[in-house]
């Protein structure tokens, strides 16, 4: 029965409770018993050894709240038992990706430099979920500071692994949320997308990621990487579950001054209206990646992996056959200026958040003896920051510097605003191309095995090549499974919308579900999964 739990999408599963087939303790029970089952060794802020057995389990999660869930899903069993409504997530298990505060919990961002802080406070998102009768079982691993797509920029280690092949990664910096969705240790997990940082490790952990509008889900209690580009956003096992728990944590709050005032949309009540009349559209500028060798700095071209084009071509043929209409050769001509571009402004924006992290207020200090303030700071952060942030925070100061900024922030700014234009142009309803939403693959590989990238900065980077470009346009992108590759290994397909028009996003990729449900691809299950009952 347990198993059975855990396979369970969340909207089954608040059906369920709400019926009273299965209590809510009976739920949180089951993923109880598949994390133990599947996660692993704890990760440790030791130096790391590889131990036998770590690239046979997932590690997603840096802290587990048993009794805070317990006492949560006990909540949602009186409340049925007394008649009240439970919420619209009542006893579904989530996880939350440990860059969001929660109250009386370890919030580290998965970096050293934080791992003695526990929140005061509880981030928005993370309150609302919480409020709606989900049950809150703990913290998932990331890249520190969401710096990363691969998860393996973590202090706390060992790395966390694809369920569909442990020794590989699961995609950054919501890996651990991808991570412990696709292994059936929860049935939600709260992510961010900061250059496809949601989309990108749903897409190699075969799960559904969301990144809204930037300003849909508030930021409060988010601890920020890029301010301009963060966006919180659900990692899910389907469509639907993805839009209900969009429709939990979307909206206004008076805390986030850049949290859209927009009314949320019931995103539930037209999902399954389809795409016949839809236009959707496929660039040729999505199908290939540019990137400057390595070595001599010269812009190279090459084409996404095979399979994964086949698999967009696919969706396109299905969708067809749904009664959408195919708007091909659609122009991005400023897509592969993504990643240098995101080089510069995240890096800006992250020299700036950290400057909070001084050992001063809250997290690591230097515990020896310092002659004065500014020592303070240097030991601080020396010790406390990993790699990763030293990157960014010398990367942002340089490129801000007054000699440098107008070369380069000012030109990043300037490529950003043509990269929203390009959608901008695809999307006028007057316009050539007049579309709803934009397909393409989301990564241009599938997982790559772990320490196999990691350590080139550049090279790490262009994974989020594909799913960049709406992060620094605003716009909402959604990935869904799309079936596999050779190795076994799951491709994700992404679509492109319009600003606040997640619903169409919703509609198509719930479209895809219905029209693939038969597929043979859909009956496999993650390796982690396959010994078990």
């Amino acid at each position: 029965m347990k198993q059975k739990l855990n396979n369970q999408p969340a909207h089954v599963l608040v059906r369920a409770v709400k019926k009273g087939e299965y209590s809510a303790e009976e739920v949180l029970d089951a993923s109880l018993e598949r994390i133990r089952a599947v996660e692993g060794r704890q990760p440790s802020l030791e130096p790391y050894k590889l131990q036998p057995g770590d690239r046979e389990k997932v590690h997603a999660f840096l802290t587990l709240t048993e009794e805070r869930a317990r006492k949560q899903a006990r909540e949602v069993d009186r409340k049925i038992a007394a008649g009240e409504d439970p919420g619209k997530l009542a006893g579904v298990p989530f996880s939350v990706k440990d860059i969001f505060c929660v109250q009386d919990t370890p919030s580290t961002a998965a970096s050293r430099i934080l791992a003695n802080f526990v929140a005061p406070y509880t981030a928005t998102p993370v309150e609302r979920l919480e409020a709606a009768g989900g049950v809150n079982i703990g913290k998932v691993n990331l890249d520190e500071f969401t710096y990363g797509s691969s998860n393996e920029s973590s202090a706390f280690l060992p790395p966390v692994g694809n369920p569909w092949d442990p020794s590989r990664v699961p995609g950054g910096s919501s890996g651990g949320s991808a991570a412990s969705v696709a292994a059936g240790e929860c049935a939600l997990s709260l992510g961010t997308d900061t250059a496809g940082s949601i989309r990108q490790p749903a897409g190699f952990c075969g799960v559904v990621g969301m990144k809204p509008t930037y300003g849909r889900v508030s930021r409060y209690g988010l601890i920020a990487f890029a301010s301009s580009l963060d966006c919180p956003g659900p990692v899910a096992r389907d469509v639907t579950d993805a839009a209900l728990m969009l429709g939990v944590i979307a909206g206004a709050d008076k805390r986030d001054a850049t949290a859209a005032k927009m009314a949320v949309p019931d995103y539930i009540a037209n999902l399954e209206r389809g795409v016949k009349g839809m236009r959707i559209g496929l660039s040729d500028d999505y199908f290939k990646v540019k990137y400057p060798h390595p070595e001599t700095g010269e812009l190279v071209e090459q084409p996404i992996q095979p399979e994964i084009r086949e698999r967009v071509l696919h969706a396109a043929d299905r969708l067809a056959d749904a009664g959408a209409e195919i708007i091909e050769h659609v122009p991005m001509l400023h897509t592969h200026y993504g990643i240098p571009v995101y080089f510069v402004i995240s890096r800006v924006e992250a020299a700036s958040n950290l400057h909070r992290y001084d050992g001063v207020k809250y997290g690591y200090r230097h515990p020896g003896q310092v002659q004065e303030l500014a020592e303070l700071y240097r030991k601080s952060r020396g010790e406390g920051f990993g790699l990763q942030p030293k990157l960014r925070i010398l990367m942002g100061m340089y490129v801000s510097a007054a000699q440098y900024e107008k070369n380069y922030y000012q030109q990043a700014l300037r490529a950003r605003t043509l990269i929203r234009s390009d959608f901008e142009h695809i999307y006028d309803p007057e316009g050539q191309y007049r579309l709803d939403c934009l397909l393409s693959a989301t990564t241009p590989t599938t997982a790559f095995k772990i320490g196999q990238v990691y350590g080139d900065t550049v090279l790490m980077q262009y994974a989020d090549l594909l799913t960049v470009p709406a992060n620094h346009a605003g716009i909402p992108g959604i990935s869904v499974p799309a079936g596999f590759d050779s190795n076994g290994l799951p491709i994700g397909i992404q679509f492109l919308g319009r600003d606040f028009d997640e619903q169409t996003l919703l509609q198509a990729g719930r479209a895809f579900e219905i029209a693939t449900e038969s597929e043979d691809w859909r009956q496999m299950r993650p390796m982690v999964l396959r010994d078990l009952s």
